[in-house]
């Protein structure tokens, strides 16, 4: 039997990034660490562009590996992440609408974390945004707007380094010849870098050979637990009306369940059929 959570999602609040327009649009800011806990290392904000259709455990665990990364390996110190979903113009198979995509992925950012927010800017754009547009829009608004972050000693402000984080999928179509822009690749890894979540099957020695010139901007973060759960492989299990309990945060499950998500067509077209007395 295929078990859901039985506890109504609670609507959005008013203020909800599901609920936000173009005309509406507020960057949000309110888990973004606003002053530096360690002197001596680089603010550091983490973007995650994706369809989230649905979002998974895995896409918030990216986060917490790529948090201990910096931590540990590197002179950066995380100050805030972000998921920003991408808009209804990208035209991907599976692809929920987007206000129900920042919703379930708001829902899964406060189940599950204290430090995450979603970022709907890019998810209301009448058309499809460059990865390399939507970076510029984080650094305009921490940077720009909000004049950076305060340094340790609180006597000065300082700009965050904002990076792009993916899993090693991305990579692979980096280094793919023609299906990204020259220019992009150069002005995402260049100018931001990015931090790469390893996942199986994936050659990234042979992905990387090809960037090369940005490889000191790029950092390769290794699964210790492997976890290879994927939004298609949700969407699947759905479709045959199997569990998806434990493999996605289960405010998500309940809202999937709730707005009937990821229907097959078919249930779909013999839900609309007028019901016979």
């Amino acid at each position: 039997m295929t078990s859901h959570p039985t506890t109504n999602v609670p609507p959005a609040p008013p203020n909800a990034a599901s609920n936000m327009t173009l005309d509406s649009y507020r960057f949000p800011s309110h888990r973004l660490r606003r002053q530096q806990q360690e002197p001596g290392r680089i603010p550091l904000v983490l973007v995650a562009c994706g369809s989230f259709s649905p979002i998974t455990f895995l896409h918030l665990r990216m986060f917490e590996m790529a948090n201990d990364y910096a931590r540990m390996n590197t002179n950066f110190e995380v100050v805030g992440g972000y998921l920003s979903p991408v808009s209804d113009a990208y035209k991907k198979a599976g692809l929920a609408p987007s206000n129900h995509r920042v919703r379930m992925c708001e829902l899964a950012a406060e189940e599950t974390s204290n430090w995450l927010m979603v970022d709907p800017w890019e998810a209301i754009q009448r058309e499809y945004s460059p990865t390399a547009a939507v970076l510029d829009h984080f650094e305009h608004e921490i940077n720009g707007v909000l004049g950076g972050i305060l340094s340790a000693d609180g006597e000065s402000r300082r700009p965050v380094k904002i990076m792009l984080l993916a899993g090693a999928d991305l990579i692979s179509t980096m280094s793919t010849p023609g299906v990204w822009a020259e220019n992009d690749l150069d002005h995402i890894l260049g100018s931001f870098g990015a931090m790469i979540v390893e996942r199986s099957g994936t050659d990234m020695e042979d992905a990387l050979a090809y960037l090369k010139p940005w490889e000191e901007n790029i950092y390769v973060i290794q699964q210790m637990i492997q976890n290879d759960v994927s939004s298609t492989k949700i969407r699947l299990l759905l479709k045959r009306d199997l569990s998806i309990t434990y493999l996605i945060p289960s405010p998500v499950i309940q809202y999937i369940t709730e707005n009937r998500l990821y229907m097959d067509d078919d249930a779909k077209s013999k839900d609309k059929q007028p019901t016979s007395k």
